[in-house]
């Protein structure tokens, strides 16, 4: 059988950066870090006491308090993400099956806070089983899937999918085989997380997994430097409208990208630590190329994983030499994890968003907070650190890796009829 040509028609973000795409991406291309000092509770007995939060949002200018209040923060953020998306791809009322439109979403932990919430105030209330009625639609992960099909009336294909930091890319990636299979012509994909509460920054910080920078969290995402001591906790989320490219083509759409391949893959190895060889790493990026029926030496550009730990960079340079060889030294490789700090479940969507518009834009954003050299890694490496730098993409590759092995990966480019 054929498979449909999926493509890219509208996106939304709610980020650090900035709460619309292009915020974001114009912040994205400057440079700008978005840590600072917690504000959404006293961190002070914390190790870590900064996170890269969403700034100056007042949520009533995008969803009515009352709707907002059955809604975790995780919700709430994809639907901030998917109206901007849906709205830029610019729908008429009659361009649309809605049988064919589906909403396929991502999150790593769900509803956290709303669990967090509960938890306390049953401990607090003497034990007293007096819950939230709303307690477990707005704690299940899949709420946000389905207030988005609800929101908009898709009835088609609606869930979520969970691999921890690889959510929201695994989402995208069944989106895409969704569309290419012609089960559904249009998707809202993506992911959204939220989890800059008491418990999350805890039990990370129990892993020893963040950073703890406390004197410049500005400066403390350093992914590929030397003094790298762990990765910046962030929120918000992302969506992408995927849609099957003759439908997009007969409404006239407005065409960002096109996605061409996607990989899927798994370290089997440790359920937090990353294979030392990178070879999850290495063989989801070859499935991803293979996929898309291009060469290595095709991509021009990588948006890594690059959570600024010290065991999971070296690990996805070393797959990416071993799988690219002298084609790697002539890419752009950059974290832009560096600057927004690590959305977990929501991660790949805010990565995608910035690969297809390097594509758009012909600029490869960089990898800030980088001082000191790490001997293991090869300086002949273009990691774009410090400043934006322009150069034509037509391929773009998004990594992300999750807790548990789970490794997945996208291909987008250029879009040509």
């Amino acid at each position: 059988m054929s498979f449909k040509r999926v493509v890219v028609t509208g996106l939304g973000a709610l980020t650090p950066l900035g709460n619309d795409a292009p915020t974001f991406w114009k912040n994205l291309v400057a440079g700008v870090s978005g840590a600072a000092p917690i504000t959404r509770f006293d961190a002070e007995r914390f190790r870590t006491k900064f996170a890269c939060e969403i700034k100056g949002l007042d949520m009533n200018d995008y969803i009515p308090r009352q709707e907002a209040r059955k809604m975790d923060p995780f919700t709430q953020y994809a639907v901030i993400a998917a109206d901007e998306a849906v709205k830029d791809a610019g729908f008429a009322p009659d361009q649309l099956d809605l049988d064919k439109a589906g909403v396929i979403w991502g999150s790593g932990v769900g509803g956290l806070k709303t669990f967090e919430d509960e938890v306390i105030n049953f401990s607090e209330g003497g034990r007293n089983p007096r819950f939230n009625p709303f307690f477990i639609p707005k704690m299940i992960a899949d709420s946000a899937s389905g207030v988005l099909s609800i929101r908009y009336g898709y009835r088609g294909p609606n869930f979520i999918t969970v691999s921890a930091c690889a959510s929201s890319t695994n989402a995208m990636i069944d989106a895409f085989y969704y569309i290419r299979l012609g089960v559904m012509k249009v998707c809202i994909s993506g992911g959204s997380e939220s989890a800059i509460i008491s418990s999350g920054v805890g039990g990370f910080n129990a892993l020893k997994a963040l950073s703890e920078r406390n004197d410049s969290p500005e400066t403390a995402s350093r992914p590929y430097d030397k003094d790298r001591d762990g990765f910046v906790l962030g929120e918000g989320g992302a969506a992408l409208i995927l849609e099957e490219y003759e439908h997009a083509k007969a409404r006239g759409a407005k065409i960002y990208a096109e996605i061409i391949g996607a990989g899927m893959s798994s370290d089997a190895y440790h359920i937090t630590a990353p294979h030392p060889d990178g070879i999850g790493a290495y063989q989801v990026m070859k499935n991803a190329v293979e996929d898309a029926g291009i060469r290595p030496d095709d991509v021009d550009y990588i948006n890594t994983h690059g959570t600024s730990t010290p065991l999971g960079d070296p690990q996805e340079i070393k797959a990416i030499e071993r799988y690219f060889g002298d084609h790697a030294y002539a890419m752009n490789i950059s974290s832009t994890k560096s600057m927004t700090g690590h959305l977990l479940g929501g991660a790949g969507a805010i990565e995608a968003v910035a690969c297809i518009m390097a594509i758009r834009d012909g600029i490869v954003p960089p990898t800030i907070n980088h001082f000191t050299d790490d001997p293991e890694i090869d300086p002949r490496l273009n990691l774009t650190f410090n400043k934006a730098q322009k150069r034509k993409v037509d391929v773009a590759l998004s990594n992300t890796f999750g807790f548990g092995g789970h490794n997945a990966s996208v291909i987008f480019k250029k879009f040509e009829e």
